[in-house]
C-alpha cells in the first residue's frame, strides 16, 4: 500500500499536491481539517502529521449485509481497512525519518463522520511509534477524532515529561470541548502512561481503553534484558527486535489474519508471502536504527513508567476497560487485569485467552465492538443507548452470524409475515422498511427463537432489531454465579438495551425497529405444560409510548420448542431440593428485580437453569401478523381504557399467531429435521426447504 505523508507543524505549510493524490473522493472534507489544524497550531494546540493511504475512505455506512451483497461488503470492508503489512510498511517509514521531539499525528483515514465525536488519543506501546491502532483505524475514524502519540526513537525525554505532555493536550481539548469525554487507547507502556495521566487528571471525564498495561512490569520475562543489553555485543543485539516480535506472537498472528479473509488459495499464498516480506524488511530497519543505548533507555522506560503508574493507581477514578491476553509471553496480562479490577473503581475487564501481548495487531478482535460491546462508547456526560449505538461491521456481524448459525441449520425456520390485504406470505415482505415499528411477541424457553429472528430480519431486510432486555445483561448487583455480564457482549454488540422508559422513548426518537417480549423471564424460563403461554403484565407497558411517536406495531408469535427438547425438570421440580432452591434464592439476589409492583405470574422471576432433553430436532416457525397503525391515535390512547383495549387486541394477536403456527406445522412434510437431510441431499445443501401451504 502507498503511503504518503503531509505535515502541518507550528508555523509550517502544507504540500498539497501529496494530499490531493491520496485521499478519497470526500476530499474536500479533509482538506478543510488539514487547514484546521494548521490554524490550532497556530494557537499553540499540538503538531500534526497525517498519514494517508490509497486505500483510504470517509464513507459511513449502517454496517448491516444482506445475504446478497455480503461477500461484496466484506471485500468493500477489507480493501478499506489496514492490515499488518500496512503496520509494518508504515513503521518502516518512521523509522527511516524518525527525530524530532514527541509529537502528536492524526491517521487520514480517521476523518471523524460523527457529530460530537470524542477525541481518542493513542499512546504508543514499547516502539514509540504510536502505530498500535493501525488494523482499527477505519472503523475508529468514524466514531473518534484520532490523535497519535509518537516519541521517536532516539528521542530521551523523561517519563514524568511524557505525562505532562498529554495531561497538557488533555487540559487544551477539555477546554474546548468540556462536555466531551476524553479517551486514552493504550497497550504495554502506553498502558502505564494512561493511568499516569488519569492519575492527575480527576477533573476530566477520561474513558481508558488498555491492552495488557505494563503496569506488571516486575514480573515480566523482559526483566533480565537490562543487565544483559549492557554486556551485549552489537552483532548479538541486532537479534533483539527478532526476538521481541516473535514473543508478541506476530508471525502466527500475521498468517492467521490472512487465512481468516477466507481468500482463493493462490491470492492467500502471495498475501501471506508480501506480509512475510514486509515483516523481515520492518525488522531489519529496526535492526539498523535501533542502537544498545536506545534499546536499555526503552526498557527502562518502561520500569520506571510501571514504578511510576503503580505509585497512583489509587488516584485513577475513571471509567476503564482492561483487555488482558491469555497468551501474553511478555506480560502476566490476565494476573494483571484481576488485580487491576480489584484497585480501580470503574475497571471492568475482558479476558481474550487465544490472543498475545500485541493484542491491537491481531485481526482477530474489532476494538469498535470491543467498545461498543463493553458499553464503553459514548460522546457525552452519560452513555445513550440509543443515539451512541454503533452497528456492527459486516465482519463482526458474520463472526455473530456463524457461531450462532447451528441453530439455524439444526431448525430451518419457516419465517412468515402478513401483507396489507391479510395473505400470509413466506419470508418478511409484510414488515415495513420504515420505523419506528415495535415487534411485541412471545418467547420460547431460554429465548431460542432470538438469534435466528434478528439474523433473519438482517439478512433479508437490512433491518437491525434493537431488542429490550433483560437488566442482568448489562449490571450485577453483586458478584455471584449468574454468567459474568461479559457473557453478553455480542447482544450488545447487536443493538440490546437494558428495558426502561427512557430506553424506550430514546429508541422511538430515533425511529427503531424494537423488540419486545412483555413476558420477559417468566416465559423464557416458564413450567411444565406452559409452552406457548403468554405471562404478559395485566396493565399495558408500551401502547401509550408507541402512539406518542406513531409507532407501527407488528404482534409475532413463534413455536418449535417442543420439537427440539423436552423440560424434564422445572424450577418447581428443582425447588423441592433444599440446596437447590437456596442456591437459586441467592442467585436471583444477583439480578435486578423487573416489575417488583406488579402482581400476578410475570412478578415471578427465579433465576434458575431448567433441566432439558434434547429431541431429534423439528423447526421453528415464526408469524408476524399484520401492523397495527398507532399513527393519528396519540389522543385517543392517552385514555386508559383506549389503551388498554388496543394493549389485548395486541396480546390477543400473538395467541392468534401461534394458534396458527401449531396447527399449520401439523401439515409441513419437512417438520423433521431428517426429511429436510434428505430434501437438501437431492437439491443442494442451499436450497430452501419447503413448508406447509399458508
Amino acid at each position: 500500500m502507498e503511503t504518503t505523508w503531509s505535515s502541518a507543524t507550528l508555523g509550517g505549510s502544507l504540500t498539497p499536491p501529496s494530499f490531493h493524490r491520496h485521499i478519497s473522493p470526500s476530499g474536500e472534507k479533509l482538506r478543510q481539517l488539514l487547514k484546521s489544524k494548521v490554524s490550532e497550531s497556530l494557537t499553540k494546540r499540538p503538531s500534526f502529521a497525517l498519514l494517508a493511504s490509497s486505500k483510504s475512505t470517509t464513507n459511513l455506512k449502517n454496517g448491516v449485509v444482506t445475504e446478497d451483497n455480503i461477500d461484496s461488503e466484506l471485500d468493500q470492508e477489507s480493501n478499506k481497512s489496514l492490515s499488518l503489512k500496512d503496520y509494518f510498511k508504515q513503521s518502516e517509514h518512521l523509522f527511516r525519518l524518525d527525530g524530532g521531539p514527541p509529537r502528536w499525528f492524526s491517521p487520514l483515514e480517521c476523518a471523524s463522520q460523527l457529530d460530537n465525536s470524542p477525541l481518542l488519543l493513542s499512546l504508543p506501546a514499547i516502539d514509540g511509534l504510536g502505530l498500535i491502532l493501525t488494523l482499527h483505524f477505519h472503523r475508529l475514524g468514524k466514531i473518534f477524532n484520532i490523535w497519535c502519540l509518537h516519541i521517536p526513537i532516539d528521542d530521551r525525554t523523561p517519563f514524568p515529561e511524557l505525562v505532562k505532555l498529554v495531561v497538557g493536550t488533555i487540559r487544551s481539548e477539555h477546554y474546548h470541548s468540556p462536555k466531551r469525554p476524553i479517551y486514552l487507547v493504550a497497550e504495554s507502556f502506553g498502558g502505564c502512561l494512561a493511568l499516569s495521566v488519569a492519575s492527575c487528571c480527576p477533573d476530566i471525564d477520561l474513558i481508558l481503553i488498555l491492552a495488557n498495561p505494563a503496569t506488571s512490569f516486575p514480573k515480566s520475562q523482559l526483566q533480565p534484558l537490562i543487565p544483559l543489553l549492557g554486556s551485549m555485543p552489537d552483532i548479538s543485539r541486532a537479534g533483539v527486535p527478532y526476538m521481541l516480535s516473535f514473543l508478541a506472537d506476530i508471525p502466527s498472528k500475521m498468517v492467521m489474519g490472512t487465512l481468516d479473509k477466507r481468500l482463493p488459495v493462490q491470492q492467500t499464498i502471495e498475501e501471506i508471502t508480501d506480509a512475510s516480506a514486509a515483516f523481515s524488511s520492518y525488522l531489519s530497519v529496526m535492526s539498523d536504527v535501533l542502537s544498545t543505548e536506545s534499546l536499555l533507555w526503552k526498557l527502562k522506560m518502561v520500569k520506571s513508567a510501571s514504578a511510576y503508574a503503580n505509585s497512583r493507581l489509587h488516584a485513577v477514578k475513571c471509567e476503564t476497560l482492561v483487555l488482558s491476553s491469555g497468551r501474553d509471553q511478555m506480560l502476566p496480562s490476565v494476573e494483571e487485569g484481576e488485580r487491576l479490577r480489584k484497585i480501580l473503581p470503574k475497571c471492568k475487564v475482558r479476558t481474550f485467552n487465544d490472543s498475545g501481548h500485541a493484542f491491537f495487531l491481531e485481526h482477530a478482535h474489532d476494538l469498535v465492538s470491543i467498545i461498543i460491546g463493553t458499553s464503553f462508547y459514548r460522546r457525552g456526560a452519560y452513555h445513550n443507548y440509543a443515539s451512541d449505538y454503533i452497528p456492527p461491521s459486516p465482519s463482526e456481524f458474520r463472526k455473530i452470524y456463524e457461531s450462532m448459525s447451528w441453530l439455524e441449520n439444526v431448525t430451518s425456520p419457516v419465517v412468515l409475515s402478513t401483507l396489507e390485504s391479510r395473505e400470509i406470505v413466506r419470508g418478511l415482505a409484510g414488515i415495513p422498511k420504515e420505523g419506528p415499528v415495535l415487534y411485541v411477541g412471545n418467547h420460547m424457553m431460554l429465548g431460542l427463537e432470538l438469534a435466528p429472528l434478528v439474523t433473519r430480519f438482517m439478512v433479508e431486510r437490512d433491518i437491525l432489531l434493537r431488542g429490550i432486555a433483560h437488566p442482568l445483561m448489562f449490571t450485577k448487583l453483586k458478584k455471584g454465579n449468574l454468567p459474568d455480564v461479559s457473557s453478553f457482549d455480542f447482544i450488545r454488540v447487536m443493538g440490546a438495551v437494558p428495558v426502561s422508559a427512557t430506553n424506550f422513548y430514546r429508541l422511538f426518537s430515533i425511529n427503531s425497529h424494537i423488540l419486545l417480549y412483555p413476558g420477559g423471564v417468566r416465559e423464557a424460563l416458564h413450567r411444565k405444560g406452559e409452552e406457548y403461554k403468554l405471562f404478559w403484565p395485566e396493565q399495558s407497558e408500551f401502547i401509550r409510548m408507541a402512539a406518542r411517536f406513531g409507532a407501527k406495531i407488528i404482534p409475532f408469535g413463534a413455536v418449535g420448542e417442543d420439537d427440539i427438547f423436552q423440560l424434564v425438570l422445572d424450577y418447581n421440580d428443582q425447588a423441592k431440593i433444599p440446596f437447590l432452591k437456596s442456591f437459586y434464592e441467592e442467585l436471583s439476589k444477583e439480578a435486578v428485580k423487573l416489575r417488583s409492583d406488579s402482581v400476578g405470574e410475570v412478578t415471578n422471576q427465579e433465576q434458575h437453569m431448567p433441566v432439558l432433553l434434547p429431541k431429534l430436532p423439528g423447526r421453528f416457525y415464526y408469524l408476524f401478523g399484520k401492523p397495527i397503525e398507532t399513527a393519528g391515535r396519540k389522543q385517543e390512547l392517552k385514555s386508559r381504557e383506549k389503551s388498554h383495549e388496543l394493549y389485548l387486541e395486541v396480546q390477543s394477536e400473538v395467541q392468534r399467531c401461534l394458534a396458527y403456527l401449531k396447527d399449520k406445522r401439523k401439515y409441513d412434510p419437512y417438520r423433521n429435521i431428517v426429511q429436510r437431510l434428505v430434501y437438501q441431499a437431492r437439491h443442494g445443501s442451499e436450497s430452501e426447504v419447503p413448508t406447509f401451504e399458508s
